[in-house]
């Protein structure tokens, strides 16, 4: 039997992982497909690479909506993601919940891990807070960024030596071995991203799809939603 494909910001991709049993069980299909920065699963989804569930912004799937990309009344939202910081395992962990003490933790750090800032949320977010602390210029020989969240998290755990400090998603960092999160962005640069969940316009499988949407966003995963980092 075909398998279920997704797009998905990698967000969602360590809810999807502990679903994947559910979600066989339920629609007897494996779930296939990818997770990265969502700019670039929009792109994917435009290029028309096979997809029956796109999990992006809650933004991006109401554009994709009106332009005819995803079925109308299929949005499904799963929940807010918040951005946070993060160190490898065992290191010490500096104070960031005040721009002042986020500005003096990125200064001292040996490198900085985060999203493409190009086409992540976070990454993006996350230049924009080095320009409005100043200091873009100042560390820019320090920072490492990666397609996504995820890989920036697994570069940095797997990264030899110590003050190495990274910047994504609150659901990359938590599903992350051997990095943790030490806090959210302070409040003066807050992202909070709506997660959405919808049907591609072109699914193969509409009525699967629609099964494991509701599977994600059902009350039975409510935990697995929060300890994965969705509010």
């Amino acid at each position: 039997m075909s398998s279920l494909h997704i797009l998905s910001g990698g967000a969602a991709q360590g809810l999807v992982n502990q679903l994947r049993g559910a979600i066989y069980n339920e629609t007897g299909r494996a779930v296939e497909g990818s997770f990265g920065a969502v700019g670039l699963m929009r792109d994917k989804l435009l290029a028309g690479e096979p997809c029956d569930v796109v999990i992006l912004t809650q933004a991006l799937i109401a554009d994709l909506t009106s332009n005819g990309h995803v079925q109308p009344g299929s949005a499904t939202p799963l929940g807010v993601v918040k951005t946070g910081v993060a160190v490898k395992s065992g290191e010490p962990q500096p104070k960031v919940d005040t721009p002042e003490t986020l500005k003096a933790a990125l200064l001292a750090a040996k490198g900085i891990y985060f999203p493409d800032p190009v086409k992540a949320t976070a990454g993006i977010h996350f230049m924009n807070v080095l320009k409005q602390l100043g200091i873009d210029q100042q560390v820019a020989g320090a920072l490492r960024p990666y397609p996504n969240g995820a890989a920036a998290m697994k570069a940095m755990a797997e990264a030899s030596g110590a003050g190495l400090i990274g910047c994504t998603q609150v659901t990359e960092i938590l599903y992350t071995p051997g990095v943790q999160l030490i806090s959210l962005l302070p409040k003066e640069f807050e992202l909070a991203t709506v997660y959405t969940a919808a049907i591609a316009a072109k699914a193969e499988q509409p009525q699967a799809a629609r099964m494991m949407i509701d599977l994600m966003a059902a009350p039975a995963a409510a935990e697995l939603r929060r300890a994965g980092g969705f509010e």
